[in-house]
């Protein structure tokens, strides 16, 4: 794997890349980074090029104090993609990087082939459906969208912060431990780390707008949708298959048992098959 730092669309966005042929570009979630991919670049990278970029605001990516609205995360991708001279990919994402594959599918449904969404329930779908019981499950959206009060809080306590996410988000506790929790612990202990997932967060209003705008739109290329079937926010409050043919013409639905709300660090066996079988065909050629 080798990583890069490119200029795009105005920020300094790192990136890693490996193998060769049709490209694949992963885009992680929260609380994480794309280490989070670690699972997988390999195994896909024996068939496919594979790029994975640390999100505005992530990781090793430019931490700007604005630009997080999904629109404009998602040119941060088109221009990451004009950069490297690549028109067309499958795309997949997972939880806040399912967000901006989702606005850059019907921003750019040209340059998407396939995608993939993982765990992840639309903005605008959360928003619709809030009552107690889903206010209780997304209430760190409502927390990580007040200005300046989780960064005071979390500052120093980063750790604790994490390891609450981790814990209460898999459906093994012990998941994420050892080498793997101290490297995100390292990443959000970085300058402007913990700013930048809450603006994020704090994007939310302006996000919903965006989806409202084109809420009849449905994507038009394959999607599979998957999820962990034990995360209490996704599958045990929505119902994901319904939720998802409602966002695309072509759907392929897939819970996994045993697994939270990290499918790829959780479950990545499955979650490699399951990738592995939906990218069959794709080789990076034009419609």
């Amino acid at each position: 794997m080798k990583h890069h730092t490119v200029k795009a669309n105005g920020i300094r966005q790192h990136y890693i890349e490996a193998g060769e042929g049709a490209p694949v570009v992963l885009l992680h979630g929260f609380p994480e980074t794309n280490y989070a991919w670690r699972h997988q670049i390999p195994v896909l990278a024996q068939h496919y090029r594979v790029i994975a970029p640390d999100l505005r605001g992530y990781g090793k990516t430019d931490k700007p104090a604005t630009g997080y609205d999904k629109r404009n995360m998602a040119r941060d991708l088109a221009a990451l993609l004009d950069h490297l001279g690549i028109e067309r990919i499958a795309l997949v994402g997972h939880d806040r990087g399912a967000r901006v594959a989702t606005r850059f599918t019907k921003d750019h449904p040209q340059r998407v082939d396939r995608l993939v969404v993982m765990d992840n329930v639309p903005t605008r779908i959360v928003a619709q459906s809030m009552n107690a019981k889903v206010a209780k499950a997304y209430w760190f959206f409502l927390f990580h969208q007040v200005l300046d009060l989780p960064e005071a809080l979390i500052a120093g306590r980063e750790d604790l912060w994490l390891r609450h996410f981790f814990t209460d988000w898999c459906y093994d506790p012990q998941t994420i431990r050892g080498v793997d929790f101290d490297a995100y612990v390292e990443a959000y202990r970085a300058p402007g780390a913990v700013r930048g997932a809450m603006a994020d967060y704090r994007a939310a209003p302006e996000d919903v707008l965006q989806d409202e705008q084109d809420a009849d739109v449905l994507i038009g290329c394959p999607t599979m949708s998957l999820w962990g079937a034990d995360f209490e926010a996704v599958g045990g409050t929505f119902d994901m298959a319904a939720v998802w043919k409602g966002m695309a013409h072509d759907l392929r639905a897939e819970p996994i048992a045993q697994c939270g709300h990290l499918p790829q660090e959780e479950q990545p066996d499955i979650v490699n098959g399951l990738l592995l079988d939906f990218l069959q065909g794709w080789t990076g050629a034009k419609a």
